[in-house]
């Protein structure tokens, strides 16, 4: 019998099969994520309310508007003396009622109740009568804040909106930082990086600032309010002429700022007060170099209310 053939079998390994590097830039990408996120948080636990509401005044598009009715200006077509429908956010009237209880009854003869309501009846009247002059002083102090504020909230969308149809002013709106304050409406025209207001140095403003200036300018010719211009610098000593240092060069920038708001025709007697600052008062005070230092503060202030005649001296 015939040996078998022998067969020999090759038995090929399949090539590994690559499954390419998606994977590798998927994960480098939720790691940059991940750092920018715990930077981020990083950051928001080291700055101050102040810092915060400065960031987000500087993010603020200059198109952001809080009206959608009336002419855009100042008051923004609506009247606050009328009565009526108003528009959304505005205060309604404060129409305050007292009410006093009944004294207590008590055996009297006739000419006792009569005598006892006579007097009764002129003690209620003056009560009644100063309580309505309270009154009426709380709810004019309450009307005039009311009216107060619309103006101010007007007035910044006035200026939002003054920036946002000049293309000159539009490329300003990062320097522009506008918010409301104890001492009333401010408007804050700082320094960036590369971008400037005024020459280093000098206090005559660049071309681009005075136009801003002059925008609000108008804006502030509508209202009747005093206002407040002061001059800011950051904490880099100057150098330049002897015997003159960062005081007097806030000083003369934020008299330069006043000739250019007062040739918009701004009245005189308007002006409450030109003060240099130096670096006293900084944005920033971690970092007092920084550019945002340099800046000029224009500030709409609050009108007191008028001092009852029993109140004053």
């Amino acid at each position: 019998m015939a040996d078998a053939p022998i067969i020999y079998k090759k038995v090929k390994k399949a090539a590994h099969v690559h499954h390419g590097g998606a994977w590798k830039i998927a994960y480098a990408d939720f790691v940059t994520a991940m750092m920018a996120f715990f930077l981020l948080m990083w950051l928001i636990s080291m700055t101050t309310p102040e810092q915060k509401q400065g960031l987000a005044d500087y993010f603020a598009p200059a198109s952001a508007s809080r009206s959608t009715s009336g002419s855009g200006g100042v008051l923004g077509g609506t009247a606050f003396d009328t009565e009526g429908a108003r528009m959304a956010g505005s205060a309604p009237r404060v129409v305050m009622t007292i009410s006093t209880p009944a004294a207590p009854k008590s055996p009297e003869t006739n000419n006792q109740k009569t005598a006892s309501a006579s007097d009764g009846s002129r003690e209620s009247t003056a009560e009644q009568a100063a309580a309505e002059g309270q009154i009426g002083k709380n709810t004019s102090t309450i009307e005039t804040n009311s009216v107060e504020e619309q103006n101010f909230r007007s007035a910044a969308q006035s200026l939002r909106q003054a920036m946002q149809d000049n293309p000159e002013l539009a490329e300003l709106s990062k320097n522009v930082i506008i918010d409301e304050t104890p001492e009333g409406l401010r408007i804050q025209i700082i320094d960036q990086d590369g971008r400037s207001m005024f020459p280093s140095g000098h206090a005559e403003p660049y071309e681009r600032t005075r136009t801003l200036l002059e925008a609000v300018g108008k804006i502030l010719l509508r209202l009747p309010n005093r206002i407040s211009i002061a001059g800011h610098t950051d904490s880099a000593p100057y150098q330049g002429l002897p015997g003159y240092s960062n005081w007097e060069l806030t000083s003369d920038r934020a008299n330069a700022a006043r000739r250019v708001i007062a040739s918009e025709g701004l009245p005189s007697d308007r002006i409450f007060q030109v003060v240099g600052k130096a670096d006293s008062e900084p944005l920033f005070p971690e970092d007092t170099r920084m550019a945002a230092n340099r800046r000029l503060t224009v500030v709409l202030l609050r009108e007191a209310p008028p001092t009852p005649p029993d109140m004053k001296p």
